[in-house]
């Protein structure tokens, strides 16, 4: 089977990308897995190695046709000379961050690599012309050429999957987000990713609740009743599996999830916060729906432990196989359902297979 083209952006370069990309490739291993391609900084590259004593080697090239398996290869998409401030949020390693995804986008627009696994960004330094959005989410659904709300982000590891009604939005904005359309446009995006990304025929999906105790039958809000409830009726009736609304510590706190496909938050923080209890060195960020397959690890740039050589490398590589397995499912769904045998009906005259 011929190795997929894995491009990875490096992120901030002041946070930990570069350390957790270099010692998932120490491994070498991974290099016969797939052909990695790092859009950043070769001087910065070689500054993060040398400070963390890694030995892992890399190629600069100028395109990724110029890659060759069994070598990690570097995109130069920044400047020369690029100031590093390790552990801080700075103006110039947003920019640094942003040059790399621009470039990565570009290329992928051309055909050039297979699958995308961007390294973590800070959302506050990188703004600024070229980019104007919550996150790396809402970026590449643009980038991309996908229409507004096209995009799911999905959290997951191998024990649970979690997606987001809303993504990065105020507290105070949530619940006017949310939307009967809204709910049902996710759930069919969530429905459709899990069949063809994943492989799961009848998925059932989970929604969580809006309001504490799920409203409390419209005592402590009514979006579940005027709002949830009748988009997951529609769902139903459109061939989704959909349960609940759960109350969302209680559906947590019994391993409720565990019996489910998917996991639908309706807000950030009720998704997230759970979710990184379970699986915080393991989890994968999967952006659903658009026709990139992008994947990141499930953490943020880590200013704290930058340079200290004590970043966990997990995510970073669970993410590398997470695209390339969404990659190869992608493949085989859409050669499964090319050519569609036609529909046969019966008549109930004679009982024979008319085609």
């Amino acid at each position: 089977m011929e190795k997929l083209k894995v491009a990875i952006t490096h992120g901030d370069p002041n946070g930990i990308g570069y350390e957790v990309i270099l010692k998932a490739f120490a491994d070498p291993a991974m290099l016969e897995l797939c052909t990695p391609i790092i859009y950043g900084s070769p001087k910065v590259a070689s500054y993060h190695r040398k400070m963390m004593d890694l030995d892992v080697t890399f190629q600069t090239i100028q395109s990724p046709a110029d890659a060759h398996d069994g070598e990690l290869s570097l995109v130069p998409c920044t400047a020369e000379e690029v100031k590093l401030d390790i552990g801080q949020a700075t103006p110039e390693a947003g920019q640094a961050a942003l040059a790399a995804l621009e470039r990565a986008m570009q290329d992928w627009r051309k055909g050039l690599f297979d699958v995308l696994v961007t390294a973590p960004i800070n959302k506050s330094s990188i703004q600024g012309d070229g980019f104007h959005f919550p996150g790396h989410t809402e970026y590449i659904q643009d980038r991309s050429g996908a229409l507004t709300g096209s995009a799911l982000m999905i959290l997951m590891n191998d024990r649970i999957r979690v997606a987001l009604a809303t993504s990065h939005l105020p507290l105070t904005k949530v619940a006017q987000a949310i939307t009967q359309e809204s709910i049902l446009q996710k759930l069919h995006i969530f429905d459709a990713t899990l069949r063809r990304d994943f492989g799961i025929s009848m998925p059932r999906i989970a929604v969580l609740a809006l309001n504490p105790h799920a409203g409390d039958e419209g005592l402590l809000g009514k979006e579940e009743q005027e709002i949830l409830r009748p988009a997951m009726q529609q769902a139903t009736e459109e061939g989704i599996n959909t349960f609940g609304p759960f109350a969302a510590d209680g559906f947590f706190g019994t391993r409720a999830y565990e019996h489910f496909d998917g996991v639908l938050a309706m807000y950030h923080d009720q998704g997230l916060a759970p979710f990184k209890l379970l699986a915080m060195n393991d989890g994968v960020n999967y952006t659903a729906g658009l026709d990139i397959v992008r994947t990141s690890p499930d953490h943020g740039t880590a200013y704290d432990i930058a340079g200290r050589g004590v970043a966990d490398e997990t995510s970073l590589r669970n993410a590398i196989y997470t695209a390339i397995d969404i990659f190869r499912a992608r493949q085989a769904w859409d050669e499964a359902h090319a050519n569609p045998l036609p529909k046969l009906y019966i008549d109930k005259r004679d009982k024979s297979e008319k085609g």
